[in-house]
Protein backbone atom coordinates (compact mmCIF):
# COMPACT_ATOMS: atom_id res chain seq x y z
CA UNK A 1 0.00 0.00 0.00
CA UNK A 2 1.08 3.42 -0.88
CA UNK A 3 1.79 6.31 2.02
CA UNK A 4 -0.16 8.45 2.89
CA UNK A 5 0.50 12.24 1.04
CA UNK A 6 1.50 14.34 3.81
CA UNK A 7 2.36 17.83 3.75
CA UNK A 8 5.97 19.14 4.38
CA UNK A 9 6.55 22.07 7.22
CA UNK A 10 7.54 24.54 4.43
CA UNK A 11 3.70 23.47 2.76
CA UNK A 12 2.20 23.60 6.13
CA UNK A 13 3.90 27.56 6.50
CA UNK A 14 2.73 28.28 2.96
CA UNK A 15 -0.63 27.62 3.49
CA UNK A 16 -1.09 29.25 6.79
CA UNK A 17 0.86 32.17 5.35
CA UNK A 18 -1.92 32.37 2.96
CA UNK A 19 -4.69 32.17 5.47
CA UNK A 20 -3.22 35.12 7.63
CA UNK A 21 -3.21 37.12 4.53
CA UNK A 22 -6.63 36.57 3.89
CA UNK A 23 -7.91 37.33 6.93
CA UNK A 24 -5.66 40.74 6.89
CA UNK A 25 -7.29 41.58 3.82
CA UNK A 26 -11.05 40.37 4.45
CA UNK A 27 -10.29 42.91 7.21
CA UNK A 28 -9.23 46.02 5.75
CA UNK A 29 -11.74 45.75 3.08
CA UNK A 30 -14.15 45.83 6.21
CA UNK A 31 -12.27 48.99 8.23
CA UNK A 32 -11.51 50.93 4.53
CA UNK A 33 -14.05 53.62 5.22
CA UNK A 34 -13.17 54.43 8.98
CA UNK A 35 -9.34 55.56 7.35
CA UNK A 36 -11.64 57.93 4.75
CA UNK A 37 -12.84 59.41 7.64
CA UNK A 38 -9.90 59.65 9.61
CA UNK A 39 -8.37 61.42 6.72
CA UNK A 40 -11.46 63.73 6.18
CA UNK A 41 -10.94 64.74 10.15
CA UNK A 42 -7.36 65.43 9.54
CA UNK A 43 -8.39 67.13 6.04
CA UNK A 44 -11.23 69.40 8.37
CA UNK A 45 -9.40 69.93 11.52
CA UNK A 46 -6.18 71.32 9.60
CA UNK A 47 -8.69 73.63 7.33
CA UNK A 48 -7.11 71.59 3.92
CA UNK A 49 -11.37 72.08 3.24
CA UNK A 50 -14.28 74.29 3.58
CA UNK A 51 -15.96 73.10 7.03
CA UNK A 52 -18.97 75.15 6.12
CA UNK A 53 -19.04 72.65 3.28
CA UNK A 54 -17.59 69.87 4.67
CA UNK A 55 -18.03 69.35 8.30
CA UNK A 56 -15.73 67.40 10.53
CA UNK A 57 -16.57 64.07 11.41
CA UNK A 58 -16.24 64.85 14.79
CA UNK A 59 -18.97 67.29 14.12
CA UNK A 60 -21.16 65.46 12.22
CA UNK A 61 -21.22 62.67 14.88
CA UNK A 62 -22.29 65.48 17.60
CA UNK A 63 -25.50 66.07 15.56
CA UNK A 64 -25.51 61.59 14.95
CA UNK A 65 -26.06 61.48 18.75
CA UNK A 66 -28.38 64.05 19.28
CA UNK A 67 -31.04 62.59 16.00
CA UNK A 68 -29.90 58.74 17.88
CA UNK A 69 -30.61 60.58 21.57
CA UNK A 70 -34.12 61.52 20.66
CA UNK A 71 -35.05 58.47 18.26
CA UNK A 72 -34.96 60.76 14.79
CA UNK A 73 -32.91 58.73 13.19
CA UNK A 74 -34.21 55.39 13.49
CA UNK A 75 -38.01 56.47 12.16
CA UNK A 76 -36.11 57.93 9.10
CA UNK A 77 -33.89 54.52 8.71
CA UNK A 78 -36.60 52.23 9.13
CA UNK A 79 -38.78 53.99 6.31
CA UNK A 80 -36.42 54.01 4.10
CA UNK A 81 -35.63 49.91 5.40
CA UNK A 82 -38.80 48.86 4.70
CA UNK A 83 -39.11 50.92 1.24
CA UNK A 84 -35.94 49.03 -0.12
CA UNK A 85 -36.92 45.49 1.15
CA UNK A 86 -40.25 45.54 -0.39
CA UNK A 87 -39.10 47.23 -3.73
CA UNK A 88 -35.93 44.65 -3.47
CA UNK A 89 -37.61 41.64 -3.33
CA UNK A 90 -40.21 42.89 -5.99
CA UNK A 91 -38.41 43.56 -8.17
CA UNK A 92 -35.45 40.87 -7.88
CA UNK A 93 -37.65 37.51 -7.78
CA UNK A 94 -39.15 38.36 -11.50
CA UNK A 95 -35.71 39.74 -12.66
CA UNK A 96 -34.19 36.33 -12.07
CA UNK A 97 -37.15 33.82 -13.25
CA UNK A 98 -37.67 36.13 -16.11
CA UNK A 99 -33.56 35.97 -16.82
CA UNK A 100 -33.59 32.58 -15.91
CA UNK A 101 -36.27 31.33 -18.48
CA UNK A 102 -35.30 33.57 -21.38
CA UNK A 103 -31.80 32.30 -21.07
CA UNK A 104 -33.01 28.45 -21.61
CA UNK A 105 -35.47 29.49 -24.41
CA UNK A 106 -33.86 31.14 -27.83
CA UNK A 107 -37.98 31.78 -29.14
CA UNK A 108 -38.85 33.59 -26.08
CA UNK A 109 -35.69 35.35 -25.81
CA UNK A 110 -36.04 36.34 -29.53
CA UNK A 111 -39.74 38.05 -28.75
CA UNK A 112 -39.12 39.82 -25.18
CA UNK A 113 -35.66 40.71 -25.74
CA UNK A 114 -35.64 43.36 -27.54
CA UNK A 115 -38.34 44.90 -25.60
CA UNK A 116 -36.57 44.48 -22.37
CA UNK A 117 -33.33 46.04 -23.87
CA UNK A 118 -35.39 48.95 -25.17
CA UNK A 119 -37.10 49.93 -21.56
CA UNK A 120 -33.57 49.25 -19.81
CA UNK A 121 -32.09 52.53 -21.19
CA UNK A 122 -34.78 54.74 -19.45
CA UNK A 123 -33.88 56.16 -16.43
CA UNK A 124 -35.59 55.15 -13.82
CA UNK A 125 -36.45 58.25 -11.87
CA UNK A 126 -37.30 60.02 -14.74
CA UNK A 127 -40.42 57.97 -14.63
CA UNK A 128 -41.19 58.75 -11.15
CA UNK A 129 -43.06 61.77 -11.87
CA UNK A 130 -45.38 59.33 -13.67
CA UNK A 131 -45.28 56.76 -11.26
CA UNK A 132 -46.04 59.14 -8.73
CA UNK A 133 -49.62 60.08 -10.72
CA UNK A 134 -50.17 56.61 -10.66
CA UNK A 135 -49.50 55.28 -7.52
CA UNK A 136 -49.68 58.52 -5.42
CA UNK A 137 -47.08 59.91 -2.91
CA UNK A 138 -47.10 57.04 -0.73
CA UNK A 139 -45.31 54.06 -0.20
CA UNK A 140 -46.25 52.16 -3.29
CA UNK A 141 -44.53 54.77 -5.75
CA UNK A 142 -41.51 53.94 -3.91
CA UNK A 143 -41.98 50.35 -4.07
CA UNK A 144 -42.40 50.14 -7.84
CA UNK A 145 -39.20 52.87 -8.71
CA UNK A 146 -37.23 50.56 -6.38
CA UNK A 147 -38.79 47.33 -8.09
CA UNK A 148 -38.36 48.97 -11.56
CA UNK A 149 -34.06 49.41 -11.21
CA UNK A 150 -33.61 46.21 -9.33
CA UNK A 151 -35.56 44.11 -12.05
CA UNK A 152 -33.10 44.90 -14.98
CA UNK A 153 -30.30 44.86 -12.85
CA UNK A 154 -31.36 41.34 -12.18
CA UNK A 155 -32.59 40.34 -15.35
CA UNK A 156 -29.94 40.76 -17.35
CA UNK A 157 -26.99 39.62 -14.42
CA UNK A 158 -29.09 35.87 -14.38
CA UNK A 159 -29.59 36.12 -18.28
CA UNK A 160 -26.10 36.54 -19.06
CA UNK A 161 -25.17 33.59 -16.10
CA UNK A 162 -27.67 31.25 -18.29
CA UNK A 163 -26.02 32.24 -21.53
CA UNK A 164 -22.57 31.47 -20.39
CA UNK A 165 -23.74 27.74 -19.66
CA UNK A 166 -21.81 25.52 -22.00
CA UNK A 167 -24.41 24.14 -24.90
CA UNK A 168 -23.36 20.65 -24.08
CA UNK A 169 -24.14 20.96 -20.93
CA UNK A 170 -27.89 21.36 -21.58
CA UNK A 171 -27.54 18.50 -24.85
CA UNK A 172 -26.61 15.99 -22.31
CA UNK A 173 -29.12 16.98 -19.94
CA UNK A 174 -32.20 16.77 -22.77
CA UNK A 175 -30.74 13.20 -24.12
CA UNK A 176 -30.58 12.07 -20.35
CA UNK A 177 -34.27 12.29 -20.67
CA UNK A 178 -33.79 15.36 -17.69
CA UNK A 179 -37.16 17.91 -17.86
CA UNK A 180 -37.41 21.61 -17.85
CA UNK A 181 -37.31 21.66 -14.25
CA UNK A 182 -34.74 19.81 -14.01
CA UNK A 183 -32.42 20.87 -16.57
CA UNK A 184 -33.50 24.63 -14.72
CA UNK A 185 -33.35 23.18 -11.31
CA UNK A 186 -30.18 21.27 -11.68
CA UNK A 187 -28.17 23.35 -14.24
CA UNK A 188 -29.30 27.03 -15.00
CA UNK A 189 -29.97 27.61 -11.71
CA UNK A 190 -26.16 26.44 -10.32
CA UNK A 191 -24.78 27.88 -13.22
CA UNK A 192 -26.24 31.24 -13.21
CA UNK A 193 -25.79 31.98 -8.92
CA UNK A 194 -22.47 33.65 -9.36
CA UNK A 195 -24.14 35.74 -11.43
CA UNK A 196 -27.58 36.31 -9.86
CA UNK A 197 -25.18 37.61 -6.65
CA UNK A 198 -23.85 40.00 -8.63
CA UNK A 199 -27.05 41.19 -9.85
CA UNK A 200 -28.19 41.61 -6.21
CA UNK A 201 -24.93 43.62 -4.75
CA UNK A 202 -25.44 46.26 -7.68
CA UNK A 203 -29.21 46.11 -7.14
CA UNK A 204 -28.73 46.93 -4.02
CA UNK A 205 -26.59 49.51 -4.43
CA UNK A 206 -28.99 50.82 -7.43
CA UNK A 207 -31.75 50.90 -4.66
CA UNK A 208 -30.31 53.52 -2.32
CA UNK A 209 -29.34 55.50 -4.77
CA UNK A 210 -33.20 55.33 -6.68
CA UNK A 211 -34.74 55.63 -3.10
CA UNK A 212 -32.98 58.67 -2.19
CA UNK A 213 -34.05 60.36 -5.04
CA UNK A 214 -37.48 58.86 -4.67
CA UNK A 215 -37.70 60.42 -1.13
CA UNK A 216 -36.10 63.95 -2.31
CA UNK A 217 -39.42 64.62 -4.09
CA UNK A 218 -42.27 62.52 -2.72
CA UNK A 219 -41.80 61.65 1.25
CA UNK A 220 -42.13 62.62 4.70
CA UNK A 221 -39.55 60.58 6.18
CA UNK A 222 -36.89 58.91 5.11
CA UNK A 223 -32.96 59.43 4.74
CA UNK A 224 -33.50 60.22 1.58
CA UNK A 225 -36.00 62.85 2.76
CA UNK A 226 -33.80 63.98 6.09
CA UNK A 227 -31.18 65.24 3.52
CA UNK A 228 -33.49 66.84 1.00
CA UNK A 229 -34.81 68.86 4.09
CA UNK A 230 -31.62 69.48 5.81
CA UNK A 231 -30.04 70.78 2.87
CA UNK A 232 -33.04 73.58 2.20
CA UNK A 233 -32.60 74.51 5.82
CA UNK A 234 -28.62 74.82 5.34
CA UNK A 235 -28.13 72.27 8.31
CA UNK A 236 -25.05 70.60 6.85
CA UNK A 237 -24.06 68.58 9.50
CA UNK A 238 -27.67 66.95 9.41
CA UNK A 239 -27.06 66.47 5.64
CA UNK A 240 -24.36 64.62 6.10
CA UNK A 241 -25.81 62.53 8.89
CA UNK A 242 -27.99 61.22 6.30
CA UNK A 243 -25.23 60.66 3.74
CA UNK A 244 -23.41 58.62 5.79
CA UNK A 245 -26.00 56.85 7.25
CA UNK A 246 -27.71 55.60 3.69
CA UNK A 247 -23.88 54.70 2.80
CA UNK A 248 -23.83 52.30 5.83
CA UNK A 249 -27.03 50.62 4.88
CA UNK A 250 -25.46 50.08 1.61
CA UNK A 251 -22.05 48.62 2.69
CA UNK A 252 -23.69 46.45 5.70
CA UNK A 253 -25.88 45.42 2.54
CA UNK A 254 -23.62 44.21 0.59
CA UNK A 255 -21.50 42.72 3.25
CA UNK A 256 -24.66 40.53 4.27
CA UNK A 257 -24.97 39.59 0.40
CA UNK A 258 -21.37 38.95 0.24
CA UNK A 259 -21.86 36.32 3.29
CA UNK A 260 -24.50 35.18 1.67
CA UNK A 261 -22.98 34.42 -1.20
CA UNK A 262 -20.03 32.32 0.52
CA UNK A 263 -22.19 29.75 2.34
CA UNK A 264 -24.49 29.34 -0.76
CA UNK A 265 -22.57 29.65 -4.05
CA UNK A 266 -19.01 28.01 -2.26
CA UNK A 267 -17.83 27.56 -5.77
CA UNK A 268 -17.89 31.38 -7.03
CA UNK A 269 -14.91 33.33 -6.65
CA UNK A 270 -14.79 35.15 -3.94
Amino acid sequence: MSKPYTLSPEQIARLKSHSRREKLHRTISYFSPLLLLLLWEICSQTGLIDRRFFPAPSSIAGTAWQMTASLEIFDHIWATLRRVAVGYVLGAVPGILLGLILGLSAPIRRVLGPIFSALYPVPKIAILPLILLIFGVGDASKYVVIAIGVFFLMFYNTLGGVMQIPQIYLDVARNAGGSRFQTFRYIALPSAMPNIFTGLKLAAGSSYIIIAAAEFLGARSGVGFMIWASWQTFAVSRMFVGIVVISAMGYFTILLLEALERKFVPWAKH
